[in-house]
């Protein structure tokens, strides 16, 4: 007899804010399989074993002043899939273990703010990865190390953040992000009441420039939408460590601030910009508004395409604030789930979630995959 088989889906909705509503997650283990087509010889008296499909989708709720809500219940949600009313079974709030990948760039390139990212290790292990997580540490610069594999101490993942250290000027971003999916997706254990269903999150901390992946943007998201990792991106900038390199690279300043030792050029206004550019250093503060807007683009869309946040340091937040904050958020999102009912199991399934209450935002990831049957 050939049974049906039972799958569990579970779909983790994170984070890119929408006004009113934003959507849903993807499926966290095996994919539906819909055998409803295929012949089956029964006995006389054998059974059919019908399978079920749960989505689990994390969301997280903040008022109008940014500040988390926690005082929903089911009834103040309204969820659809494919544009279908799904009635939601259970809420949690918080309690899902995770399964976090670091993946940090370690190029020369900014080697100056080295000092800062390793200090958001005691971020990392006092507010993100709670006593059920486990998180594992990748670098990269012009190679790709997995300097730490899962482990569920947490003085071993401040140990290795401690001892990060520069390499080569490359950065293979993209490499690194799908070195981190491909960990993550290699943990598929089966959810039981003793050990409920992992999210499966990845954070990077880096500038926007990929030098020498063999990997594509587009590619690294498709892959982490089917093993439903949700992406927090934390942008660091090159020109701020640029600005931090040591000052011998710096002309010293010969005369009194606000005295130019040169007369301005013809046509121009003397400022210290002006005057930054002419000696030839000039070029970072006139790149910082491009270097965000890529990296905007970049870490960004990683970022709302897979249910996660983007932070950006361009604006003085620190590293360990950003950090922080996207532990806040991870601990504090509501857990919906719901048995699928009114559309097809395969293909690209669209999330909407939005509350009943006016003012609150909701973050969420557009949708999830389900995968068609395999012959």
């Amino acid at each position: 007899m050939n049974d049906h088989k039972f799958c569990l889906i579970s779909a983790y909705i994170a984070a890119s804010f929408a006004a009113t509503e934003v959507s849903g997650q993807a499926p966290s283990s095996r994919p539906v399989v819909d055998e409803s087509d295929m012949a089956v010889q029964e006995a006389p008296d054998a059974k059919i074993r019908t399978h079920v499909t749960l989505v689990n989708t994390p969301v997280t709720v903040v008022n109008e002043k940014g500040q988390l809500v926690y005082d929903l219940d089911a009834q103040d949600f309204r969820l659809t899939d494919n544009g279908v009313r799904q009635r939601i079974t259970n809420l949690d709030l918080g309690n899902n273990p995770l399964s976090l990948v670091i993946v940090i760039e370690t190029s020369s390139r900014i080697e100056p703010l080295l000092p800062e990212i390793r200090k958001t290790g005691i971020v990392f292990t006092e507010t993100v990865i709670g006593p059920q997580d486990e998180a594992a540490v990748v670098g990269f610069n012009d190679s790709v190390d997995t300097l730490l594999d899962f482990t569920t101490s947490r003085d071993k993942v401040l140990d290795t953040m401690n001892q990060l250290d520069a390499g080569t000027a490359q950065a293979r971003l993209f490499d690194a992000m799908a070195t981190g999916i491909e960990m993550l997706s290699r943990l598929q254990p089966q959810p039981t009441a003793d050990l409920p269903e992992r999210r499966r999150v990845m954070v990077i901390m880096s500038e926007v420039t990929d030098v020498g992946s063999e990997t594509h943007l587009s590619a690294v998201l498709k892959r982490a939408q089917l093993s439903n990792v949700v992406i927090y991106s934390l942008g660091i900038s090159r020109t701020l460590a640029e600005w931090k390199a040591p000052s011998k690279e710096l002309i010293p300043q010969l005369v009194p601030e606000g005295i130019f030792p040169q007369p301005n050029l013809p046509g121009s206004v003397q400022t210290p910009e002006t005057e930054a550019t002419r000696y030839g250093y000039g070029n970072l503060i006139n790149l910082m508004r491009n270097v965000k807007s890529q990296f905007t683009q970049t870490l960004q869309i990683a970022a709302s395409r897979t249910g996660g946040q983007y932070i950006s340091t361009f604006k003085g937040k620190s590293m360990q604030a950003a950090v922080d904050e996207i532990g806040g958020e991870l601990h504090s999102q509501y857990s919906l789930t719901y048995e699928p009912a009114g559309m097809k199991a395969t293909g690209y399934h669209v999330i909407q979630v939005q509350v009943n209450r006016a003012n609150l935002k909701v973050r969420a990831r557009p949708g999830y995959y389900v995968s068609p049957p395999e012959h």
